[in-house]
């Protein structure tokens, strides 16, 4: 699709894989810029994009769309070594001053004041924007104002130091706020302890594999690149904290081992978790590694990933004609949202133009691009800690996620079927898919049904993950939740494994506690524009399509294959399900030919290579 903003001729020497260099990245930053401020107010506090409102209300809204374009403006004219040939500060410089005249006030220009998250929360995620925004210009916008406006800001910043974040990354925006007033000699007690605070908290949530937990519980997704490794690794490096460096690097070059795997062939991140309106953010982390030196990508792969990401999106309606990022996907879509999104919310995708902060002579932008990892040979790679498999085929060059281990529930809630979460409950997640929505059928999920209610997945609770030669697996278990009538059902449970090998899933569940008259049905891949088959191998009775008339974020009309079959007891279930592939691949239902259960233990022998036997007391999984 056609951006409305001119970007450079493309360099397919230097780029032979999406053509893009540096200069694309500031063109399309200057584009984004443009636009956006088309709708900025007179004095340019706060940038009211069109459409409706999130829940935060209009002001917040505008204040969002100030800091968030602020934030693209800083990594764009902090990486130019402050030429600014569009003259981005300066408005920015007003409109700070303007903004933090009278805050609190309904006028034309004030912004919000910084109070509790569950008050009025949302200006405290855009005091982080507009502190790192001037963390990162301070040489030619921070001390360039008049002592006035300065104290006025730190006054507005502050409130971010006294009030409560929500009990998860949001403690990084206190943390970023006091690093920038630590940093231009506006630090004391109060700053020290957000700061410490935040650090403190980071080490309870790492898990390892260099993955975060975004707060207590086990929530797993993009938020670790964006925000938990992107905060503390830019403070560490801005500063030159080497004991931050030392610390936060391993782990960031930890997380891109497999991080790096979570991007298509085509550029698209994994389509898992919220905020997804993000977009290409999804490549922050591997911008942060590039340009700190934490990561084990080569330039020319960690340039690939983030211009192939960026070019994704461009290309997919991520634009719209009046040069703004839509709310949705590729282009709008609802169900990718969620109720803390409004119009300017898109743009924390600034994030990406992290990678600006790599000068131009940088080997980031001079080296040659290289391939993505999965763009080599199939892989499978299982991450224990937070529970998740990845798999990719380079034949098709789409990435699965396995779920099992991510579920977004604090650790005090209680397990509510009216909160599902698409976005985290499904079994699997793909690069090429989106999840269906909650009102039609629901795609990759295991469901017991009784009395006509079929039961949601909530807390996601691991039972391990390993890998081996080409192939890998992750099993869970959780307590089938129900939406009408008694919420659980005494006894209930459902341990679910999945083993991959190339394109091939075996997703093996074993029901336990099940009453009289429960059904169980398995479901697949939601698409119309790829093959996606799931076939029945061990329990299943029945077969067949239901259409998804809502679609996904990635088509309009979907058809998802199912399986289903009558449980009472204990029952183990085995089917096998495929997304994408080639004509030349062996077929779903050739590529097992033998399935047994026996002695507690599934065994399964695999046409083209060893069998798959997976225990259940307790679960194990090994080849044979």
């Amino acid at each position: 699709m056609t951006i409305p903003f001119e970007l450079p001729e493309e360099d397919r020497e230097l780029s032979p894989v999406t053509g893009y260099t540096r200069a694309h990245w500031e063109a399309v930053a200057d584009g984004l810029l443009g636009a956006a401020w088309r709708w900025a107010t007179p004095r340019g506090a706060l940038l009211d994009l069109p459409g409706a409102p999130s829940v935060s209300g209009v002001r917040s809204d505008g204040l969002e769309g100030y800091a968030r374009t602020f934030l693209a403006a800083a990594f764009r004219v902090a990486g130019a070594d402050g030429k600014d040939p569009h003259g981005w500060l300066d408005r920015y410089a007003e409109g700070l001053a303007a903004g933090t005249a009278t805050p609190g006030r309904d006028d034309a220009e004030s912004w919000p004041l910084i109070l509790d998250h569950h008050v009025q929360g949302q200006p405290m995620v855009e005091s982080a924007s507009v502190a790192l925004g001037l963390t990162l210009t301070r040489t030619w916008l921070w001390d360039r104002l008049d002592d006035g406006v300065r104290d006025r800001t730190e006054t507005w910043l502050r409130g971010a130091l006294t009030h409560t974040p929500a009990p998860n990354n949001w403690y990084l925006f206190p943390f970023t706020v006091a690093s920038f007033l630590e940093a231009v000699g506006r630090g004391d007690a109060v700053t020290a302890r957000a700061r410490e605070r935040a650090l403190d908290l980071m080490e309870t949530w790492y898990r390892g594999d260099g993955w975060y937990a975004d707060g207590d519980g086990r929530s797993f997704d993009h938020y670790n690149g964006w925000a938990l490794h992107l905060y503390p690794m830019l403070h560490a490096h801005l500063s030159g904290d080497a004991e931050l460096l030392a610390r936060f690097g391993p782990r960031l070059r930890e997380h891109l081992e497999g991080f790096s795997l979570l991007f298509g062939a085509d550029g698209a991140p994994v389509h898992f978790g919220r905020s997804l309106t993000y977009r290409f953010a999804a490549t922050a982390a591997v911008g942060v590694g590039a340009l700190t030196g934490h990561t084990p990508l080569s330039p020319g792969t960690s340039r690939r990933l983030a211009s192939g990401s960026l070019r994704y999106f461009l290309d997919r309606g991520a634009v719209t004609d009046r040069g703004l990022l839509s709310l949705g996907w590729h282009g709008p879509h609802a169900a990718t949202l969620q109720n803390y999104s409004g119009p300017a919310s898109p743009y924390w995708a600034s994030k990406g133009f992290v990678a600006l902060l790599a000068p131009q002579d940088h080997p980031l932008w001079t080296a040659t691009e290289e391939a993505a990892p999965s763009e080599g040979p199939d892989r499978v790679l299982a991450l224990p800690a937070p529970g998740l498999l990845v798999q990719s085929t380079g034949a098709d060059g789409i990435v699965r996620l396995h779920n099992h281990g991510s579920d977004q529930i604090p650790p005090h809630a209680g397990e509510v079927a009216s909160q599902e979460d698409a976005h985290y409950s499904r079994h699997a997640y793909s690069t090429h898919t989106g999840p269906t929505s909650l009102t039609n059928v629901p795609d990759n999920h295991l469901s017991v049904e009784i009395g006509g209610a079929r039961s949601v997945r909530r807390r996601i609770l691991p039972l391990g993950a390993g890998h081996g030669d080409g192939w890998g697996w992750a099993a869970s278990w959780h307590r089938p939740v129900f939406p009408s009538g008694a919420p659980m059902v005494p006894g209930l449970r459902v341990e679910s494994v999945t083993v991959a090998r190339g394109r091939h899933e075996l997703r093996v569940h074993r029901v336990v506690g099940a009453p009289h008259d429960a059904r169980v049905t398995l479901t697949g891949w939601a698409t119309d524009a790829l093959p996606s088959e799931l076939t029945g191998l061990y329990g299943w009775e029945e077969r067949d399509a239901i259409r998804a008339p809502e679609g996904t974020a990635y088509e309009a009309w979907v058809r998802v294959p199912r399986l289903g079959a009558p449980v009472e007891g204990t029952g183990v279930f085995a089917a096998l399900a495929s997304l994408g592939g080639s004509a030349d691949e062996v077929a779903p239902a050739d590529a097992v030919t033998e399935v047994t259960y026996a002695d507690d233990a599934l065994r399964v022998a695999w046409a083209n290579g060893p069998t798959t036997v997976i225990a259940f007391t307790p679960v194990s999984v090994r080849c044979e």
